[in-house]
Order: structure tokens, then C-alpha cells, then sequence
């Protein structure tokens, strides 16, 4: 083969290279921006909003990781120091140190004070060691920052029941039941109290 007949025979191979790299990239370029919908879908899901609608619409099997996700979104306060607050505060709770708990999380709604689950974390706190007034004070905070928390709902609901106020309790119940339909002890607590509360309103 002449030189002419090997230089048309290269550039139609490197022709061919450069079509199929262009494929290629193309290609990749295509997967990328599918990708990238893909995750902006999922950052989407991360919504409240939408949580709480799909949360009141789940099956049961579906609830417990919409409810994971809501949990693990309303734990983020935009603030590594007041996250770091927050994880000492539940570590000292799982260890029984409530005192300790009660001063991270004190520490924790100084910091942050419109971090409604600060307030919330820092109630359990105080519900364990039986401050059940300044439980409900900061569930109550914690309610007006997030209405929606079904938990601190739950709280306050045992909170009246154990004051002694059935009717506040089963309100409280069936409004938690109300956003988180599959939620286990609120059921429980809403069959438990509902015999009493009707029969006292006849």
C-alpha cells in the first residue's frame, strides 16, 4: 500500500475514533444528566411537605421509612455546633445520664433556639426524670417551631394522660394519629383511652 492509500486508510480509522468518542462522550453526557434528575428527585423527597403527605397516605411497610427520613430531617439544624449539641445530648440520654442530657441540650436551645427538636430532645429529658411541667413547656416550644412532629404530639399526649386530663391526651393522640396513621403507640394509646373518653361525654 502507498503512502496516499495508508494516510486515507488512518484517517479513516481516526475518523472513526473521533465518531465514536463523540458517541461516547455523548453518552455520558446523557447518563450524567440522568443521574443528576435522579438525585435531584431524591433531594425532592426530602421535603417535608411531601414526606407528611406520603407519610399520611403509606402502607404500613412503607411508613417506617418515611417516618426515618422525617426523623433524620428535622435532627439537622444547619449547624454543626448545634448538631454535635444535639448528638451528646441523645448519647447521654441512651446512657441514663439525664443530667448531663438536660445540660447539653439546655446548652443546645440557648445556641439554637428556633431548633425545635432541641427543645424537643431536651423534653424527653425532663419527662425521665419526671419534670413533667417543664416537658410540656418545651414540647409545647418545640410544637410551635414544628407543629408537625407527631412525636412531641405523642409526648404531650402522655404527659396530660399521666396528669390525669384523658380528654387533652386523647386529642393530642388521635391529631399525632392524624399526621403518622401507622404510628404503633399512638395506636395503642388512642384504643386505650377511647372507651374512657366517649363514655365520659355521654
Amino acid at each position: 500500500m502507498d503512502i496516499l492509500g495508508r494516510n486515507a486508510t488512518l484517517t479513516l480509522v481516526m475518523s472513526n475514533a473521533i465518531n465514536n468518542l463523540k458517541g461516547t462522550v455523548a453518552a455520558l453526557f446523557v447518563l450524567v444528566m440522568f443521574s443528576s434528575t435522579c438525585l435531584a428527585q431524591q433531594e425532592d423527597s426530602r421535603d417535608e411537605a411531601e414526606l407528611l403527605q406520603n407519610l399520611a397516605q403509606a402502607a404500613p411497610d412503607q411508613a417506617t421509612g418515611i417516618d426515618r427520613q422525617l426523623r433524620a430531617l428535622w435532627s439537622q439544624s444547619g449547624s454543626a455546633s448545634a448538631d454535635l449539641l444535639l448528638e451528646r445530648g441523645r448519647e447521654a440520654l441512651d446512657d441514663g445520664d439525664t443530667y448531663a442530657a438536660i445540660e447539653h441540650l439546655t446548652a443546645l436551645t440557648d445556641h439554637a433556639p428556633d431548633f425545635a427538636e432541641g427543645w424537643h430532645a431536651r423534653a424527653s429529658a425532663f419527662f425521665g426524670i419526671e419534670r413533667f411541667g417543664m416537658a410540656a413547656a418545651d414540647l409545647e416550644h418545640a410544637l410551635t417551631l414544628n407543629p408537625n412532629n407527631y412525636e412531641a404530639i405523642y409526648g404531650l399526649g402522655l404527659i396530660f394522660e399521666i396528669l390525669g386530663q384523658p380528654e387533652k391526651a386523647f386529642a393530642a393522640y388521635s391529631h399525632a394519629l392524624a399526621i403518622h396513621p401507622h404510628y404503633e403507640e399512638v395506636t395503642n394509646a388512642v384504643n386505650r383511652l377511647k372507651a374512657q373518653v366517649e363514655g365520659s361525654a355521654l
